[in-house]
């Protein structure tokens, strides 16, 4: 009976050594797992906030970068527009401000050469005056050359005629032409000596007369009887000639656009005037025959009016041009007016996209920053990333929240170890 009692201490002796010693290996066991676990635990923590900080870096860069980025496309595309708008202007408004220099070099050089004109007309007419008188002188000579041979008289005359025209200003085969065969209304040709072109398509038709006979008979007889008859005679070569010309019906020529009158050119002034003197009916008589006398002072005159006519008729067209120039001009404006509006709304509606497309990027759930984040936090490998403020907007953490920690497994959680017997 002892020897039992001794064999069950001894037996329960051993289960309580075995049972300390089986005790003491799981504690070690448990204070080994606890210290793995912590340090684990430090590990795991220590790389959260250095993944935390990289994540406000990254997103600070990319939301810099992505601003720059806009801001940048915006810049060139007002750039761009900017130059193009002002090539567009230039382009516009490069031919209007040639023409207002051309058109106002123009009227300061047409007002200079009108006063200068003005001035000089009165000192062309003196001269006139004065060459009349020597030219009263010398046609007694001419006359004895002349007065035997009409076809001389007829080109002395046409002679006189042109130097008068070329005096005028007028430029020959444009604003006047000379010997120009026409038809007339009964198919016959005529040739006026010269034909004057006015503005708005009008014309003037001028022919040269000569009587030299009985002039010279009349200045140089002494007795007042053949004075007298000489003089009727010169008077009754003046009435041959209006007939004459009258007959030719001229002002109904094809091709021309005729006042309703023709001028008969008399290049003796004081031939004409001792014939008014003498029979101051001569003019009336005329005028019915739609003939009108004009000697060589009165068509000087006459051309040089014809010369400011067409003067102020170039300075018409230049100015209706400028009007039409300016028409268009505004209309230009109108239109420029309204792309700029235009443009104002597409400005505004990229505005609105570059917002809509930044809220994608970094505000709301599931975003693209806090989408590419966790990328990167399941291992993607990458060389840079987000500034903190940025991440922190992608991931609505507050700047005054403190940081956030991932809860890490205890140590309860591990399976216990399987004890080895």
């Amino acid at each position: 009976m002892e020897t039992f009692f001794l064999l069950f201490s001894l037996g329960a002796t051993a289960c309580l050594v075995f049972a300390v010693v089986w005790l003491a290996i799981k504690l070690q066991r448990q204070r080994e797992t606890n210290l793995v676990l912590e340090k684990t635990l430090e590990l795991e923590k220590s790389q959260f906030e250095e993944k935390l900080t990289l994540l406000k870096e990254s997103k600070e860069e990319l939301s810099l970068q992505f601003k720059n980025l806009a801001n940048e496309i915006f810049d060139d595309k007002s750039k761009r527009f900017e130059e193009k708008n002002q090539q567009s202007l230039t382009a516009l408004l490069s031919p209007l401000q040639d023409r207002i220099k051309t058109f106002e070099k123009r009227v300061e050089e047409t007002y200079s050469n009108e006063a200068r004109e003005r001035h000089t007309l009165g000192a062309e007419i003196k001269k006139l005056y004065e060459l009349n008188d020597k030219l009263g002188v010398e046609a007694a000579n001419l006359v004895q050359a002349l007065k035997g041979d009409n076809k001389s008289q007829g080109n002395w005359g046409e002679l006189i005629l042109t130097s008068i025209l070329e005096r005028s200003g007028l430029t020959k085969g444009v604003e006047y032409e000379v010997q120009v065969s026409l038809n007339a209304e009964d198919g016959s040709r005529l040739q006026p000596d010269v034909v004057v072109h006015l503005p708005e398509s009008r014309d003037i038709i001028i022919d040269s007369k000569v009587s030299l006979k009985a002039w010279e008979g009349f200045t140089s007889a002494e007795d007042p009887e053949s004075k007298e008859g000489y003089l009727k005679q010169h008077i009754q070569s003046i009435r041959g000639h209006v007939r004459g010309l009258a007959a030719k019906n001229y002002q109904n020529l094809i091709g021309v656009n005729s006042l309703d009158y023709v001028f008969l050119f008399m290049p003796i002034e004081s031939a004409y005037s001792v014939a008014i003197q003498e029979a101051p009916d001569l003019n009336h008589e005329a005028f019915e025959k739609n003939v009108i006398f004009v000697g060589p002072t009165t068509l000087l005159t006459t051309l040089k009016t014809v010369q400011n006519l067409w003067r102020l008729a170039q300075q018409n067209q230049n100015a209706k041009q400028i009007a039409d120039a300016a028409g268009r001009l505004y209309d230009k404006f109108v239109a420029f007016s309204e792309d700029i509006e235009e443009l104002g709304k597409r400005l505004e509606a990229t505005n609105a996209t570059y917002d809509k497309a930044h809220n994608k990027l970094t505000s709301g759930r599931g975003n693209l920053i806090s989408r590419t984040e966790k990328l990167r936090e399941l291992g993607a490998k990458t060389a840079k990333k987000h500034k903190t403020h940025v991440l922190d907007k992608a991931l609505g953490i507050d700047e005054d929240d403190e940081p956030i920690t991932t809860a890490l497994p205890s140590a309860a959680d591990f399976r216990e170890a399987p004890f080895d017997e």
